[in-house]
């Protein structure tokens, strides 16, 4: 991943995701200065680049998605395939990211393995077309309410919130020892999900699944 080029001040990969998506496959093989240099634009949409001939600003504000196997082999939580060192090679794979940094995920999700047998089976789920439809809604509606800003450019406290969502917010903040940017990441995210369901207020189910997506689940036997 290059964050910016050479000698000569030029946009880099994180300048040139503006306004769409950065897409980080196999997160933790990146190098650790690669990965902390992206924590200035998550926060600030931009990034500053300092040389001695210039010291430049880029715009920056992308969605970061990134991808990553439990564990370097892959094969973590599978008892016929992991290796000898597990659970903890997962957690020193997991260790490669630093707290500051899995601290501006908004959302985790964890995977399972589906075995071939079920493949076949499996239900038929939502076009692409219909998820986009709801998506695009929710967008509308997001920037209707907030003057064209969207949830994750807007001040939590301005969003209409039901007392027993937000007394269930803090609860859960302080029961997963959330810092002041995961709690405000959580309310952003519980946010979101009001608007895809087309509710007003955030209640508390919404805060409830905003909450599970900011768990990280490590794979056990």
């Amino acid at each position: 991943m290059r964050v910016y080029s050479g000698s000569r001040v030029r946009p880099g990969e994180v300048s040139l995701a503006h306004r769409g998506v950065l897409f980080l496959d196999e997160l933790p093989e990146f190098s650790r200065p690669a990965l902390e240099a992206l924590r200035q634009p998550i926060e600030t949409g931009t990034i500053t680049i300092a040389r001695a001939s210039a010291h430049v600003t880029y715009p920056a504000r992308f969605q970061l998605i990134a991808a990553m196997n439990p564990c370097r082999c892959g094969y973590l939580g599978d008892a016929a395939q992991e290796c000898r060192k597990a659970p903890r090679c997962g957690e020193d794979y997991v260790s490669r990211i630093s707290g500051p940094m899995l601290d501006r995920m908004d959302v985790a999700v964890h995977v399972e393995p589906v075995p071939p047998s079920q493949l076949a089976g499996l239900p038929t789920g939502e076009t692409s077309a219909v998820v986009a439809a709801r998506v695009a809604a929710a967008r509308a509606r997001q920037k209707a309410r907030q003057n064209g800003l969207y949830n994750a450019e807007v001040a939590p406290d301005l969003f209409p919130t039901a007392a027993a969502a937000r007394d269930y917010a803090v609860l859960a903040a302080e029961r997963l020892h959330l810092s002041a940017r995961g709690f405000t990441r959580l309310l952003r995210v519980a946010r979101t999900i009001a608007d895809l369901a087309g509710d007003e207020e955030i209640a508390q189910p919404h805060v409830a699944e905003a909450v599970g997506y900011r768990l990280r689940r490590p794979n056990r036997r």
